[in-house]
């Protein structure tokens, strides 16, 4: 029963990750490179847990649980911060500098393969503790979601590897830190929205979570289109 349970958590992960692998034009990506971003993404959930644990020891000290205050700085400035942080410094210390990172969408497939391993890792560990009902329940929503800040974040990093090559730091560094801002966010709205228990939240969060796999979705159709080779000498971003 066990490995049935694990199968259920990793599968949604391993499906989505191939989508992206495949909707990937000009150049597909090393295998290699792309076991090793999911490896980093598994460990990332190791750092963004000690990261929780510790702001959240800190919060309660200031705020009683369950308070709005204590709701809106846990789920967008701890959980959320914590987690893509993370999730982005490990993939920009393995994939800045990679002679591989030379496309525009590679970037998102970067950056999904890091959120998809700390999706399933993190998903191992909640299907084991639930069961089944859960698997298919973060099936639908969480690992879908941490595929979606994954795209955010890999659409402005690439697009800060673009500007990197193009002479232009200033507005590279802008992209990187939109690259975690966005993802931010849309993680700690996620979060936020499904924690509140009033009933009209049900819907809002299915109306958010329907709209940011839409945006996805249409972010990934249209870089993968238009993708190109990245040229130090000019920009179209």
């Amino acid at each position: 029963m066990q490995s049935v349970l694990i199968a259920a958590a990793v599968v949604p992960a391993v499906w989505l990750l191939i989508k992206i692998y495949r909707a990937d034009r000009l150049e597909r990506e090393p295998l290699g490179l792309i076991a090793s971003l999911v490896l980093l993404g598994i460990v990332s959930t190791t750092f963004a847990a000690m990261s929780e644990q510790l702001g959240e020891t800190v919060l309660s000290a200031f705020y009683p649980e369950g308070s709005r205050p204590y709701d809106l700085i846990l789920y967008f400035g701890i959980v959320a911060l914590s987690e893509e942080l993370f999730k982005y410094l490990l993939l920009r210390l393995r994939t800045w500098r990679s002679p591989d990172f030379n496309c525009l969408f590679d970037g998102v497939v970067y950056a999904v393969s890091v959120s998809l391993g700390f999706a399933l890792w993190e998903n191992i560990s909640y299907v084991l503790q639930f069961g089944m009902g859960v698997a298919f329940a973060r099936a639908l929503t969480a690992v879908p979601g941490h595929a979606c800040f994954g795209v955010f974040m890999g659409a402005w990093y690439g697009a800060a590897k673009k500007r990197e090559l193009a002479g232009k730091p200033g507005r590279s560094a802008r992209c990187r830190w939109m690259a975690v801002l966005v993802p931010v966010l849309l993680h700690g709205s996620y979060d936020f929205i499904a924690s509140q228990q009033f009933e009209e939240m049900g819907g809002i969060f299915v109306g958010f979570v329907a709209l940011m796999f839409f945006i996805a979705y249409r972010l990934v159709v249209h870089i993968s289109k238009h993708d190109s080779y990245m040229n130090p000498r000019w920009d179209i971003f």
